[in-house]
């Protein structure tokens, strides 16, 4: 049944704490996830789909007549209203939102895009037909970002494979400088370990050695990509999980191939790594105990790069919010790219990756994931990296 696994009632109840009338959902092609992700699976919505769930009473889903089928008979909890006729879309949204104040997946000024998922002419029309539209914030934090129990267990089991694939790789490629082993070699290795775990993803991983380690996002290309060399930094960015549709794991490692680590190599990966720590700190001081927000996170983690000298060479959030997106739709640990305020809640997961990338020379990061679990906020991988890989 759609809506199954929602705790009907736990909205209904935080609705009334928030104001509100309503929580209006919107989905067209699937720009936005949200909706998916509290009904199930209902397929691909080619044409404009609005369920509508009350502070009272059952939900109602407004759907076009080419698409009732994962709506029709006791599918859906509640009443199905359906429109063919742009007259008949606006009739129907009228009686959902008429006087009534709703929650959407809207960002004022777009301050943070990953909630910013209705497009500006559906809010306009809300708003003509008698509706006031509000942030959804909390309740996509608590009600869609949130994990699920068994999605705990497959993040968990995730987390330490990935974490055995990336010590095992690492090892053996910072015995390789000088051999001829390329970016891309090293990347089908860990995706081959990574398969052989059970595991499964969407998108290869990162590998960059040297100079590409201080591109975030660079990707190696074969034919393009470079050799290790002796005494350079390697950068292994990984990710996976059980299946898709569950919560992946997301871990950056990181090595160098050579014995002697030069000091300037040594103080960027202890900064790193402290600012990293840092996160880790004030998120399990305050889980559980009192509000705990965002940019916080962020803040502690560009704090400790900041006061060492290397600002300018975080150019990136601390860490983003894990659900079924890898990038997901909860907070952020963000006071750098948005300023994100909201609050984390039980259920919230979300990586700690701080990361100084000094153009031509070498980057690095270290990224470990972190959860606010039923017994508190929990670290994954159990063991973190403390030092660099190193023959």
């Amino acid at each position: 049944m759609l809506l199954s696994g929602v705790n009907l009632e736990a909205v209904r109840a935080a609705l009334i704490e928030l104001g509100l009338d309503g929580w209006l959902l919107f989905d067209f092609r699937g720009i936005n996830p949200i909706p998916t992700r509290l009904l199930g699976n209902i397929g691909f919505s080619s044409r404009r789909l609005f369920i509508y769930i009350p502070k009272q009473g059952a939900p109602t889903a407004l759907v076009h007549k080419i698409e009732l089928g994962p709506f029709q008979g006791d599918a859906f909890p509640g009443q199905v209203l359906t429109y063919a006729r742009w007259q008949e879309l606006h009739a129907g949204l009228t009686t959902l939102v008429q006087g009534k104040k709703v929650g959407m997946e809207i960002s004022p000024e777009d301050g943070v895009p990953y909630l910013d998922r209705v497009p500006y002419g559906v809010v306009e029309l809300v708003r003509k037909l008698g509706g006031t539209v509000v942030p959804s914030a909390a309740l996509v934090t608590r009600f869609a970002s949130a994990w699920s129990a068994e999605e705990l267990a497959d993040h968990m089991y995730a987390a330490e494979a990935l974490a055995t694939v990336a010590n095992e790789e690492l090892r053996w490629a910072v015995t390789q400088g000088g051999t001829g082993l390329t970016e891309s070699q090293l990347q089908q290795k860990v995706v081959d370990a990574i398969h052989a775990k059970g595991l499964e993803f969407d998108h290869p991983p990162i590998v960059g050695f040297g100079p590409n380690a201080a591109n975030p996002h660079y990707e190696p290309v074969p034919g393009k990509d470079l050799k290790l060399e002796k005494n350079q930094v390697v950068l292994l960015d990984l990710w996976g999980g059980r299946r898709l549709g569950t919560v992946f794991a997301d871990q950056t490692w990181m090595g160098f191939s050579g014995t002697s680590i030069p000091a300037k190599v040594q103080e960027v990966w202890t900064t790193v790594r402290d600012a990293r720590d840092a996160t880790i700190a004030v998120v399990k001081k305050k889980a559980g105990r009192e509000p705990l927000r965002g940019f916080e996170g962020d803040q502690a983690a560009r704090g400790v790069i900041e006061r060492a000298g290397y600002g300018e060479y975080f150019v990136h959030r601390t860490g983003h919010s894990i659900d079924r997106d890898l990038h997901g739709s909860g907070p952020h640990l963000d006071s750098y790219e948005t300023h994100d305020d909201r609050e984390l809640q039980p259920g919230s997961g979300f990586s700690v990756e701080p990361g100084i990338y000094l153009p031509g020379e070498f980057g690095v990061r270290s990224e470990i994931n972190m959860v606010w679990a039923p017994e508190g906020a929990r670290v994954t991988p159990a063991t973190p990296q403390i030092a660099l890989v190193t023959p």
